[in-house]
């Protein structure tokens, strides 16, 4: 009996400590605890931030020079990886050769495994030469064959086949995962600043600065979002470098999609700006851009996350439809449009 007590007092002190720890926490710690015990969020951010890697390092990670073309490759189906040989025995991973015929009457090519010829599959293999980055000149790859090169005829490590240039397809996918990434990253910090900024200015000031935001909010709106972007897309110089056009579609995706975060913001600084908390912080001499910064936007923060989340995506697939279109990055600037 005397240990069941003890156990019982244990778990009443844990329970009581713990919520102390509730009272006394930060907001960050509260959605940190509260993030932790999500599993499918955990398992998001893994693959977000995969995502991210293999941006930050495309040149190591993909097999190829994404640009250089094999005509004897074109329109190559993916290539397989095998683990078994001929006898059914399990091996280490290796690609078959490739031979090609020309049907006589359509003068289609065909792509067929050589069983004659085995490449083992490694980690850490030479390759293509690459500058990381602009600036560190390298030629090893992740992953490959020894002696890998795009200029090899009767071999290719593609698993994603190639394109009617014969540019290896995955090499592309990869490289353009950086601007496509960062185009999201980018654009969603620039339309988020200014729908804090623009929004924040429209709830907490109200009268004639509500009014005018609120217009420009609703003529935006009311314009339909892909003829938008194609107008100003197509207004971009055709002559500008592919880092100035990269900024430029930054902007003008930036430009359009800061309404919706500014409708939000200014909604919360309404119902906030009333509140106990915000007129203590005025009467203790605070200033109204700490006011805003300091205590009005942490109060929401977990709806702007949210909406960061959600808009980076949609981020993405503009700068995908624009270039999809023909209007957006420009050869020989790669993204997954």
């Amino acid at each position: 009996m005397n240990e069941m007590a003890e156990r019982e007092t244990l778990g009443q002190d844990e329970v009581r400590s713990g919520e102390e720890l509730i009272f006394v926490a930060t907001q960050w710690q509260l959605m940190w605890w509260k993030f932790r015990k999500h599993k499918l969020a955990i398992i998001s951010t893994v693959v977000v931030v995969a995502l991210y890697t293999m941006a930050l390092f495309c040149e190591f990670i993909s097999p190829y020079d994404p640009n250089i073309r094999g005509s004897q490759f074109a329109y190559a189906a993916p290539v397989k990886i095998h683990l078994r040989d001929s006898a059914g025995r399990f091996t280490r991973p290796f690609v078959y050769g490739i031979r090609r015929e020309q049907d006589p009457r359509t003068l289609r090519w065909s792509y067929f495994e050589d069983t004659e010829r085995t490449y083992p599959v490694k980690l850490l293999v030479r390759g293509d030469a690459y500058k990381w980055w602009g600036l560190w000149e390298s030629d090893w790859h992740l992953v490959g064959f020894e002696g890998m090169s795009s200029q090899l005829r009767d071999v290719a490590f593609s698993p994603l086949g190639r394109d009617r240039l014969g540019r290896d397809m995955m090499s592309r996918v990869i490289y353009g995962s950086r601007i496509s990434m960062s185009i999201g990253l980018v654009g969603v910090a620039l339309s988020l600043t200014l729908g804090i900024l623009l929004g924040g200015l429209s709830g907490y000031y109200g009268g004639v600065v509500d009014n005018i935001i609120q217009r420009v909010i609703e003529f935006l709106r009311s314009m339909p979002s892909i003829p938008l972007w194609m107008s100003l897309a197509a207004a971009v110089p055709p002559d500008w470098p592919p880092l100035r056009v990269y900024f430029a579609i930054t902007v003008i995706l930036s430009f359009i999609g800061w309404t919706g975060m500014a409708r939000v913001v200014r909604g919360r600084f309404l119902a906030l700006r009333e509140e106990d908390f915000v007129m203590a912080a005025r009467l203790a001499g605070s200033g109204e851009l700490r006011v805003i910064l300091r205590h009005m936007v942490p109060s929401f923060l977990s709806h702007i996350i949210a909406s960061i989340t959600l808009s980076i995506p949609g981020m993405i697939l503009s700068e995908t439809s624009l270039s999809f279109l023909g209007l957006g990055l420009r050869p020989p600037v790669i993204s997954w449009g």
